[in-house]
């Protein structure tokens, strides 16, 4: 495992420590989750989305949290997003919907987890909107391809799915999607996984996020970059431009308060730049990753930490 792996997997493990948690949550939005996170209101992040579609960005957005434990909360939750896409289409946003399956019943049985999006992928078609669902932990892979597959069949064209390069997996996953002509974000993944289903080399994570990228290109996918690493940028130009791919047939996501220079520059040059813009009162989990995905922004905490 090389070092940055290695610190990765230290803060995941510290982000399941009680004490850990309650520290972050009474503290963090102070110490730097703001920095991440577009507040804790749809008002807050209706604020946020405005400001990035006023400067040319694309957005998403999620109401973060995971892990629901009974189908009140399933409910609770659905009719949050339901009103969330009420209000983006009163405020006159383009933003699209990402949402977790844990949020929506997966983890209590996958027959509600299909029916509460079904009920949400349709509200968004009937509002000119799309919903992606996001990949979570390696477990719940195969659940969550098997409701995209049946949203696809159900005739629904406005949904998307996400494959991670750091699963052995992927290559195979995208090869069975692509008759579908999807369209897929490509990541490298942010939870802690065993290396039996991982990559735990970043070289390796790296290499096969290019051999997904490619791949899906060549195949007729719509393709989402999401990452933040400059070199895979390069090559995704570089590809693209050897393949007659216009700037405008893809999209570059990147997470908001990631690198917003980069972000800027890339739209800057002509392509479109999605913000993917979270917001909501359970941010702790969400913070956590975005620390481990790198490890540098430990610096930023712990500078404002000092700065108290």
């Amino acid at each position: 495992m090389d070092l940055q792996a290695a610190s990765r997997a230290l803060i995941l493990r510290a982000a399941e420590s009680p004490a850990v948690a309650g520290f972050v949550r009474r503290h963090g939005l102070r110490l730097g989750a703001s920095r991440f996170v577009a507040g804790v209101t749809v008002d807050d992040c209706v604020q946020v989305l405005r400001s990035l579609e006023a400067r040319g960005f694309l957005t998403n957005t999620t109401l973060l949290g995971e892990r629901v434990t009974n189908e009140s909360e399933v409910a609770q939750t659905l009719d949050q997003y339901l009103e969330l896409v009420d209000r983006l289409q009163r405020e006159g946003l383009g933003t699209y919907l990402s949402v977790k399956l844990s949020q929506l019943g997966l983890d209590l049985g996958e027959e509600l987890a299909y029916r509460t999006l079904r009920t949400l992928v349709d509200r968004a078609a009937a509002r000119g909107r799309f919903v992606r669902t996001d990949m979570e932990e390696s477990w719940r892979v195969d659940a969550t391809l098997r409701i995209y597959r049946r949203l696809r069949a159900d005739g629904y064209d406005n949904v998307g799915v996400v494959l991670q390069s750091y699963l052995y997996r992927s290559a195979e996953d995208l090869r069975q999607l692509l008759p579908l002509r999807p369209n897929v974000r490509i990541v490298k993944g942010a939870y802690l996984e065993s290396p039996t289903v991982a990559f735990p080399r970043k070289a390796d994570v790296d290499r096969n996020y290019k051999v997904l990228v490619e791949a899906a290109f060549l195949g007729g996918a719509t393709v989402a970059v999401a990452t933040h690493d400059e070199r895979i940028h390069a090559h995704v130009v570089a590809f693209t431009r050897q393949h007659g791919i216009p700037p405008h047939a893809f999209q570059f996501q990147m997470l908001y308060g990631v690198r917003p220079g980069l972000q800027q520059d890339l739209l800057g040059r002509g392509y479109r730049v999605l913000v993917a813009t979270p917001f909501g009162p359970d941010w702790y989990r969400y913070f956590m990753r975005r620390l481990a995905e790198r490890p540098a922004n430990v610096g930023f905490v712990l500078r404002n930490l000092v700065r108290r």
